[in-house]
């Protein structure tokens, strides 16, 4: 019986049969669906399905040509609902550009991330001290990714969430962005933003977020106690739901003519704040 899918935004939220090909990373041509994440790259339906079953290495997508026989694809299906990975339908034409002409495809690639994800629990455990976090709504630009990477690891802070949709993953754009910090920096993805919200104020860990808007400064913050920096995505900044969950909303005051950061800039500039106040409570308890 044929498993009815549904499609979000142009892609397809899915879900394992077989046959040889094999994996590659290289720049995708110029009208690939990937021509701006530059990803590892996983192709044909047995090293698709190999990957799915061994969770070796995190898949962010799949792509499947319009016309592929849906029956020899159906484990691929199932196995990517249960990973909660993405499939996305495009046309024999681009799936074709995204690898070397001769490549033996089979009407399927998959897009693998260039860094390993750890769970949110793995975060959690890892922590010592009062923890400072990062949550990221929905950034996509995998440039402002790897440099909030780059932010968290100069700061020492203890890991970053970011949503399993509508957001960017750990590609090698972001790898090359964060300049090595990827390798370092604990990442997790989450299903549900708001969820994880109320997770961390149930672990006692104050959630702020950031809005133009906001009353309070961001230095006016006691960043000593366990906090989780809540981010927003570019232009649109945090969604509604997520503002309204976070603890407080913070600032950072404008002096010039336009009104606000880019979310790596805000993210660095708070954390470094943070680690400011820290050291100074340290150093003042030893007076």
């Amino acid at each position: 019986m044929r498993k009815k899918l549904r499609v979000e935004s142009g892609e397809w939220r899915v879900e394992s049969k077989s046959r040889k090909s094999g994996t590659e990373s290289r720049n995708p041509q110029k009208n690939s669906p990937l021509s701006t994440l530059h990803s590892p790259l996983i192709y044909g339906v047995l090293p698709i399905l190999e990957s799915l079953r061994a969770n070796s290495r995190r898949i962010e997508k799949i792509y499947v040509a319009e016309g592929a026989r849906e029956k020899r694809l159906s484990e691929i299906y199932d196995l990517a609902r249960q990973s909660g990975v993405l499939i996305n339908r495009i046309s024999r034409e681009n799936l074709a550009g995204m690898v070397e002409p001769d490549a033996n495809h089979q009407g399927v690639i998959a897009v693998s991330a260039s860094a390993n994800y750890i769970s949110a629990d793995e975060i959690f455990a890892a922590i010592t001290g009062n923890a400072l976090l990062v949550v990221l709504d929905g950034v996509e630009d995998p440039r402002n990714l790897g440099a909030v990477l780059r932010s968290v690891e100069g700061a020492g802070a203890d890991g970053v969430f970011i949503p399993e949709r509508r957001a960017v993953g750990l590609t090698e754009t972001v790898a090359k962005s964060s300049a090595g910090a990827i390798e370092y920096v604990k990442v997790a993805k989450v299903v549900n933003i708001n969820r994880l919200i109320e997770e961390l104020k149930e672990r006692n860990i104050w959630t702020i977020g950031t809005s133009a808007e906001a009353e309070m400064d961001y230095t006016d913050w006691d960043w000593t106690q366990a906090s989780a920096l809540v981010l927003g995505g570019e232009g649109k900044g945090l969604h509604r739901l997520a503002a309204e969950n976070c603890d407080v909303l913070v600032k950072i005051p404008m002096h010039g003519k336009i009104e606000s950061l880019n979310v790596s800039v805000a993210c660095g500039v708070i954390l470094f704040e943070a680690k400011r106040q820290r050291k100074e409570k340290v150093v003042s308890g030893k007076r």
